[in-house]
Formats: C-alpha cells, sequence, structure tokens
C-alpha cells in the first residue's frame, strides 16, 4: 500500500556542471625555480576521482598554457584540493618556506614568494 504524498525522486539526467580552476605560477617559473610541466604532471598523477589516483578519465581534464595549469573537473570538486596538491607539490620541492599559495579570485590559486621586509 503506496504511502500518500511520497513521490518517487527522479534524477535529472541533463548537463553535468563543469568547474574550471588555475593555478598560475608565473612568479617563480620567470625565475627558474618551478617548472609548470612538472607541476602539470604532478597533478595528472595525485588527483583522485572516486578516491582512486590516476582515475582521471573524462570527468577532470589537466592542461597547461605557458606558466598557468588549468583544471576543469566536473561537480564533486573543491578548490582547496589544488590548494592541497600544489602545497604538497612545494613541500616535495622543498619550497614550501619560500612560496605560497594564494587565492587572488574565486577560481584561481597563485604561487607567491613570501614578502620578507628586513629593515
Amino acid at each position: 500500500m503506496p504511502i500518500k504524498g511520497l513521490k518517487k525522486k527522479v534524477a535529472a539526467k541533463g548537463k553535468k556542471q563543469m568547474l574550471k580552476f588555475t593555478v598560475d605560477c608565473q612568479q617563480p617559473s620567470d625565475d627558474n625555480i618551478i617548472e609548470p610541466k612538472d607541476l602539470e604532471k604532478f597533478f595528472n598523477n595525485r588527483i583522485k576521482v572516486e578516491g582512486k589516483t590516476g582515475n582521471l578519465g573524462e570527468k577532470v581534464v589537466v592542461s597547461r598554457e605557458k606558466a598557468k595549469i588549468h583544471v576543469s573537473a566536473e561537480a564533486p570538486f573543491s578548490k582547496r584540493y589544488l590548494k592541497y596538491l600544489s602545497k604538497k607539490y612545494l613541500k616535495m620541492q622543498q619550497l614550501r618556506d619560500f612560496l605560497r599559495v594564494v587565492a587572488p579570485s574565486k577560481t584561481s590559486y597563485e604561487l607567491r614568494y613570501f614578502n620578507i621586509n628586513e629593515d
């Protein structure tokens, strides 16, 4: 006997929302401290999709344009995860003491030097 007022939930099979993020490593790459292609490779190897690395498929696309790395992903993907991976890469390269990851806009991160003002 069906319950009155209870309706089945129907999943909307529309277009998936694509999120686009960028990581700009212009300053350190100009000084030959970082290679953007290495960071791109790191993202390709380390980004997890459904709990597994190396499982990017069609859901996540990582591309590079000079010193900017673009990540396009389907909806359940956080910008914070990119910051986490960027910091992990900097730590691996032993650059964490000199560079930091800053968010200049809602959809991008930027690698900047720490401002050290010595009087």
